[in-house]
């Protein structure tokens, strides 16, 4: 069984739901955070390997939060649960200091295998 930990930041319970059933089934220890504040207040708690992080979030968006996060040492791997797929979006997000990038909506088919490609990265 994995226990890695995750946070998933996202503001859609939906969305929460079904990224946490997924990486839960897969054997991942998953917490959640409903905007910018709380996913900067539990990376501090938990200090997990990885963050999911929704860019558009009331409050501190996930930008923010990233900018945040990563200031804070030791920083986790970010990456961003986004629907946000423009030309320029990639970019802006890696540049706030994101690791990754997931589109939204997620696809159950390929989720863990894309979460576990990042945390492979974690360990080496």
């Amino acid at each position: 069984m994995n226990t890695t930990g995750i946070i998933i930041a996202d503001d859609n319970a939906q969305n929460l739901y079904l990224a946490r059933f997924l990486l839960e089934q897969a054997g991942y220890t998953v917490r959640e955070a409903c905007n910018g504040e709380e996913a900067v207040a539990l990376n501090r708690a938990e200090m997990p390997s990885l963050i999911l992080m929704d860019i558009q979030m009331p409050g501190m968006d996930g930008l923010e939060a990233t900018r945040s996060i990563k200031s804070q040492q030791p920083a986790p791997l970010i990456v961003a649960l986004t629907a946000r797929a423009m030309s320029g979006d990639r970019e802006h997000i890696l540049a706030a200091g994101c690791d990754g990038y997931i589109e939204k909506p997620i696809d159950p088919a390929t989720f863990v295998e894309r979460v576990k490609s990042y945390l492979t990265k974690v360990s080496e």
